[in-house]
């Protein structure tokens, strides 16, 4: 009907007919009103062309060959139309989805330390000082927590995603004002599983690097996230290749790249590690199976064939890319099917839109606290401030320095629109298994002839007691030298920068006494007293503190002859100390310096029964070259007048202090020891640093004054040495002159 119509005007024309205006136009709309209506996607993508949807498995750091697929395609100007990705997938997806470029998303992807990111500890700058001194006892790093019922209770996860938050809100900044993933650039679904039910949860709207973080949330490593009214971890358990995603947000033809690792043969499960990776392996591998059988002929796979590069191996990421090329190059005759022309590919591309990637400007900042502590606490380490553009550096350091108070399980940051307005919400969760906590460690020393010492500590600690962050702790040794102590640290404002602690304790020690370089006597000392101090926190490196301390005690002879007094002793000394760390890491560290300075006035206007005065210093400087790592200290301890009772003698001995003793075997009025530490890195794993290393010292211990330098030692040692998730393990063989030797086991700080 529509072309006979246009034929007798067209007729009618050139013969030469006239034809009344009025009816050629109700001709043309008759002619309109017959033809079919095309719609604006029609128009947009092409009456004729499918829609294209890539779907991008999970695989952790073999995911980079995601890019080079992508890579690909845009060379051959293949348009996409949807994206559905699972863990890294969803990772890539998402940056690709917001818009950012290949070139962009693959310098950010070198450009993450992934070995540090699946670390929550907070970088040690910015830990408070309080924190710092935590180090200085051989408690190791696990922290149970305890409820007021005596119950123990553990975290939900090894690692919470405290930096791997941060990495994603940074990367996801310039869309973060959008929450339907359809409004994206390209419309975008990440696939997580829902750790009550095992089902897939696809996330269609919301926070865009949250959606992307509980994508690759791997279990057992990483806490199950809370998202809505569910528990979400990696997308892999329940749909490590979600095609049937794509294919329901529209996609026609879909383009699947499948990155997971291959099962492992029999030969190779020879460890409970191997073991547990296969078994997460089958169950993301009988998903994957099920998804790809629903692959038609117009759809294209796409297997890039990593080999040996694992899931963790992020240092191999930039290998993963080409090989991710070379792949989808492999596919180029199924691929060019679905290439439009140039001017049509422009267009395509045009039509996206396009985030704006400046730095917006602050109108308001909330805080979202979910502690016992208050806001100010929180707020007065925050320095973005509304009517500043936002400085990213300057909040993830601030982040750090609220994280480096060590009662948070999570810091994050969300960039929101709300009324026109962006806006900046910073939420501080408290550990759920908090806020009391329990540690242990463990020393023990054997000089291979008889003589061994140990000692087993335990600790209780509760943060939070008051509204400042007050701290109650108390701790319990056992073994050679027991001891008891509990105290209170009180912070006097909301910065934390002037603090009270007050403490109690009681202990047994041994004490030596020498003459002329033998031994005449061993005492038991048994003491206890109490401290009060008052100080300033010099940002985190540094502290200053006055305090007073008494204590009494007797001192009972266990060694020598039988006319050696037993005694009892009060003792009150004003003190003053000043303290430095700036060190990246108090048990392995590669670069800072750290520092004690302390002066001790005893009198007996004070309270005790004994004058004199004693000063310490100890400092220690670190520098390294790739593995290699050298560690300088000196330790200098004097008694001004050589009157120091029993009690009060210094100790020295044990690992790397005067090594081949027997801890604090030795003691003396005073005790000078110049060291020389060397360790090499020789293995990295994820959550296990390996370390070899020698140390050599050159000092001793004086009961004169005018004998200080004379008669010196020359000790040594050789050991090995794990950085673990929960703590520092030694093992090591000391020699010092004179055929003293000693073999040394720890589990906490030994340097």
């Amino acid at each position: 009907m529509v072309s006979f119509l246009l034929h007798w005007v067209l007729v009618q024309t050139c013969l030469g007919v006239k034809i009344p205006m009025k009816t050629i136009s109700l001709t043309f709309l008759l002619v309109l009103a017959l033809v079919p209506p095309v719609s604006l996607a029609e128009i947009s993508v092409g009456k004729d062309r499918p829609k294209i949807g890539l779907v991008l498995s999970g695989g952790g750091a073999r995911g980079a060959a995601h890019i080079g697929v992508i890579r690909r395609l845009e060379e051959l100007r293949i348009p996409i139309d949807y994206i559905a990705g699972t863990s890294m997938g969803s990772i890539i997806g998402g940056m690709y989805a917001s818009g950012m470029s290949l070139d962009e998303i693959e310098t950010t992807m070198a450009g993450i330390d992934w070995a540090g990111s699946f670390k929550d500890e907070t970088q040690r700058k910015d830990r408070t000082f309080r924190r710092k001194l935590d180090d200085k006892l051989y408690l190791f790093k696990l922290q149970p927590g305890l409820s007021d019922d005596g119950e123990i209770k553990l975290p939900t996860g090894a690692l919470h995603g405290q930096k791997i938050d941060l990495i994603m809100s940074k990367i996801t900044l310039p869309v973060a004002g959008i929450q339907n993933f359809d409004e994206l650039p390209i419309p975008y679904r990440a696939v997580a599983s829902d750790m009550v039910t095992g089902e897939a949860v696809v996330i269609d709207r919301g926070n865009l690097a949250k959606a992307m973080r509980a994508s690759m949330n791997i279990p057992s490593a990483f806490a199950p996230l809370k998202f809505e009214d569910k528990l979400l971890v990696d997308g892999g358990i329940a749909n490590n290749l979600p095609i049937n995603v794509a294919r329901d947000m529209g996609a026609d033809i879909v383009i699947a790249v499948d990155i997971s690792t291959p099962l492992r043969e029999k030969d190779d499960l020879d460890n409970v590690l191997k073991l547990t990776d296969q078994l997460i392996g089958i169950m993301t591998r009988t998903n994957t199976e099920a998804q790809i059988k629903t692959l038609t002929e117009r759809d294209v796979f796409i297997v890039p064939e990593l080999g040996d590069i694992g899931t963790s191996d992020f240092k191999h990421t930039a290998e993963a890319v080409p090989i991710g090329y070379n792949a989808a190059q492999g596919k180029d005759r199924e691929l060019e099917t679905l290439s439009i022309p140039v001017d049509e590919y422009a267009a395509h591309l045009s039509r996206r839109y396009q985030p704006d990637a400046r730095l917006p400007v602050i109108s308001f900042v909330r805080l979202e606290n979910q502690s016992g502590i208050d806001d100010e606490v929180i707020r007065s380490r925050l320095n973005v401030k509304p009517g500043d553009q936002l400085d990213t550096a300057q909040l993830e350091a601030d982040i750090g320095k609220i994280y480096g108070l060590d009662m948070f399980e999570n810091v994050n940051y969300e960039v929101v629109e709300e009324e026109g307005k962006t806006g900046v919400v910073v939420r501080a969760m408290e550990k759920s298994w908090g806020p009391n906590y329990l540690q242990f460690g463990l020393v023990l020393s054997d000089n291979l002839e008889g003589d061994n010492s140990y000692n087993l500590g335990a600790a209780y600690t509760r943060t939070a007691i008051n509204r400042l962050n007050g701290e109650w702790r108390t701790a319990l040794q056992l073994g050679e030298d027991p001891t008891i102590f509990t105290e209170l640290y009180q912070p006097l404002d909301a910065e934390q920068k002037y603090f009270i602690n007050i403490g109690a304790f009681a202990s047994h020690r041994n004490s030596n006494v020498y003459s002329g370089g033998d031994q005449l006597a061993e005492y038991r000392i048994k003491s206890g007293g109490s401290i009060i101090s008052a100080g300033m926190n010099l940002d985190t490196w540094g502290e200053l503190r006055l305090g007073y301390k008494y204590e009494s005690g007797s001192a009972d002879a266990r060694i020598g002859g039988p006319l050696l007094p037993d005694f009892d002793f009060y003792e009150a000394s004003l003190f003053a100390r000043f303290s430095i760390d700036t060190r990246d890491n108090a048990f392995f560290p590669r670069h800072g310096q750290a520092g004690e300075f302390e002066y001790r006035d005893f009198k007996d206007s004070w309270g005790g029964d004994f004058d004199y005065e004693q000063f310490s210093m100890e400092y220690g400087l670190t520098k390294t070259w790739g593995k290699d790592t050298f560690m300088g200290a000196i330790r200098f301890d004097t008694t001004v007048d050589d009157d120091a009772p029993v009690q009060g003698l210094f100790q020295a001995g044990g690992f790397t202090n005067l090594s081949g003793f027997n801890q604090n075997e030795l003691t003396g009025q005073h005790v000078g020891i110049a060291k020389l530490i060397y360790l090499r890195q020789i293995s990295d794993f994820q959550f296990l640093e390996t370390y070899v290393g020698a140390s050599v010292e050159y000092g001793g211990v004086w009961q004169d004054s005018d004998d200080i330098f004379d008669d010196n030692i020359w000790a040594g040692s050789i050991f090995l040495g794990l950085d673990t998730p929960i703590g520092p393990v030694y093992t090591g063989y000391g020699q010092a002159e004179g055929g003293n030797k000693s073999v040394y086991v720890s589990l906490g700080k030994l340097f």
